[in-house]
């Protein structure tokens, strides 16, 4: 499986959800990428409703998709190989403890891209940060945003766009990237 193939599952999945009228936004690293930061995946994050995975499930499951584990909200792509994991609106990132930032609705905020819908860039921010400050296993989410802070220049005062839960921490990695390192 390479990136193509993780390509192709991300429009292919954008296509029937589109198709079905279910609303949806690509997240994780394909929504990073959609905003200028490059990070190599193997699989395809989407949020949907429980009433969208339902959904999904009832019209793809087997011609297109199958269960990562029976009773799973994750899928795989049968066609690509490749997992998608599938984030539901309502649901705490990180800890998937209640806290202040949670996954949206996504017909709220899907921002239309060339291939899908992606998540605004304020809303994935403030998402990697909330997973990444109350997970530890999630410190990749951290760094995406770091990364993300230093690829696309992103100016100290976004922060004042963002859920004041993770303005610290946003403010905190906007200083870190300033810096580089020595030669």
């Amino acid at each position: 499986m390479g990136t193509a193939d993780v390509q192709a599952a991300a429009v292919a999945l954008a296509a029937r959800l589109d198709a079905a009228g279910i609303p949806y936004v690509i997240a994780g690293a394909m929504a990073l990428a959609a905003h200028g930061y490059l990070r190599v995946t193997e699989d395809v994050e989407v949020l949907v409703t429980r009433e969208g995975l339902a959904e999904l499930k009832r019209q793809y499951l087997g011609p297109g998709y199958v269960e990562q584990f029976a009773g799973s909200k994750g899928l795989r792509d049968v066609k690509h190989g490749v997992k998608i994991d599938v984030l539901l609106a309502g649901d705490f990132p990180g800890d998937g403890k209640p806290k202040p930032v949670a996954f949206p609705d996504p017909a709220q905020v899907g921002a239309r891209g060339e291939r899908f819908a992606v998540l605004p860039l304020e809303r994935l921010i403030e998402l990697k940060l909330a997973s990444g400050m109350t997970a530890p296993h999630r410190l990749r989410d951290l760094a995406d945003v770091l990364e993300l802070i230093r690829a696309r220049s992103l100016p100290r005062d976004l922060g004042t766009r963002l859920d004041p839960y993770v303005r610290a921490k946003f403010d905190e990695l906007w200083a870190a990237a300033q810096g580089s390192d020595p030669t």
